[in-house]
């Protein structure tokens, strides 16, 4: 299928697996390369040598087109685009809005330039900076997610910019690529549909109660970092709501010596991150020390197995998803559905209007 995504990135089909924290690595991004998808490696929680390392692998395992996810506000953002634009890396994708300077940079490398954004305004600064494309998360979406619907946020958009816009948020079948084609996006952009593939490296068990979940069982908490987060409701959820702050801030001063441990950080490099989150969200002190808690709650479930002690990031599609297929499968299997369904459509354009 030849879309605008197709022709700037170089994949075959307009799918993205998107860059999740502790669930994206070598293995997953490289199963979607070869199925045709762009598959994007998540860096947030690797050191600089680890991202390094990890890029090497992915290009071991595939020779078709990948990227790299990055903070944008990390201190240590202009060095890991220094990194992918030293090892060849086809795109970067930013979870937050990079600025001018880093878009050029990269820009002027070669490297495709794709934010992910929840709001028009923010599509349309980053278009204005020189981003290649966007993605468009709407509140369906798994983490970090906003208040409007992809189906009212992605229109919006795509009317604003005129750069290839990617739909994100409620996502995980050729029916809703097909749909997201008809608003005018470009392709569309999958998280929770590419962590339940036998690609994926989380454990059985965390697989297992993604797919028992319903589509009631996924929520959104302020509970873990202070800000809204899709995710599947659990125990640790329901403890973490009843939690007084002081409780929250103890565990989060915890998490956070634990993530500086795993990411090789510096007390002083964390500190200055935490104020560049918190100038660039206007958060209180208090939620920028609560954000310690996402990481190590995560890894606790994505990469430990523990249900009991770690969250589950999730898009609400979790609660119709009832199979564990391989990326190559999934892949397939999605763009013959979206083929047939835009067949079916074909023949209306030669229907007389009523009446």
């Amino acid at each position: 299928m030849n879309t605008a995504l197709t022709r700037l990135t170089g994949v075959r089909h307009p799918l993205v697996q998107t860059g999740m924290g502790w669930v994206a690595g070598p293995r997953l991004v490289s199963a979607a390369a070869n199925a045709g998808a762009l598959g994007i490696l998540a860096s947030a929680t690797m050191t600089t040598d680890q991202l390094r390392a990890a890029v090497r692998e992915v290009k071991s395992r595939t020779d078709a087109p990948f990227g790299v996810n990055l903070r944008a506000d990390a201190g240590d953002a202009g060095d890991r685009v220094r990194l992918i634009v030293d090892e060849g890396v086809k795109v970067a994708s930013f979870a937050l809005a990079p600025s001018k300077e880093l878009i050029a940079e990269l820009k002027a490398a070669g490297v495709v330039v794709i934010p992910s954004i929840g709001a028009r305004r923010h599509a349309e600064k980053v278009a204005a900076w020189g981003a290649d494309a966007v993605i468009v998360q709407g509140g369906e979406g798994g983490g970090h997610t906003g208040e409007v619907a992809t189906t009212v946020l992605l229109p919006q958009v795509v009317d604003a910019v005129d750069i290839p816009v990617i739909a994100a948020g409620g996502f995980h079948d050729g029916r809703g690529l097909a749909a997201a084609l008809c608003y005018g996006a470009a392709g569309v952009a999958m998280g929770t549909r590419f962590l339940l593939t036998s690609d994926s490296t989380v454990p059985d068990q965390v697989k297992a109660r993604y797919l028992a979940a319903t589509v009631k069982d996924v929520t959104v908490t302020t509970a873990v970092d202070g800000l809204p987060h899709r995710m599947l409701r659990t125990e640790l959820v329901a403890s973490l709501e009843r939690a007084g702050r002081g409780r929250a801030l103890a565990r989060a001063v915890r998490h956070a010596a634990a993530f500086r441990k795993v990411s090789g950080l510096s007390w002083s490099r964390m500190v200055r991150d935490g104020l560049a989150m918190k100038h660039g969200k206007d958060l209180s002190w208090s939620q920028v020390l609560l954000a310690a808690n996402t990481p190590m709650l995560l890894k606790a479930s994505m990469v430990e197995g523990r249900t009991d002690l770690g969250i589950m990031a999730s898009g609400q599609v979790a609660g119709v998803i009832e199979d564990l297929p391989s990326c190559a499968e999934l892949v397939d299997r999605v763009m013959a559905e979206a083929h047939a369904v835009l067949e079916r459509l074909r023949p209306l354009d030669a229907l007389p209007p009523p009446g």
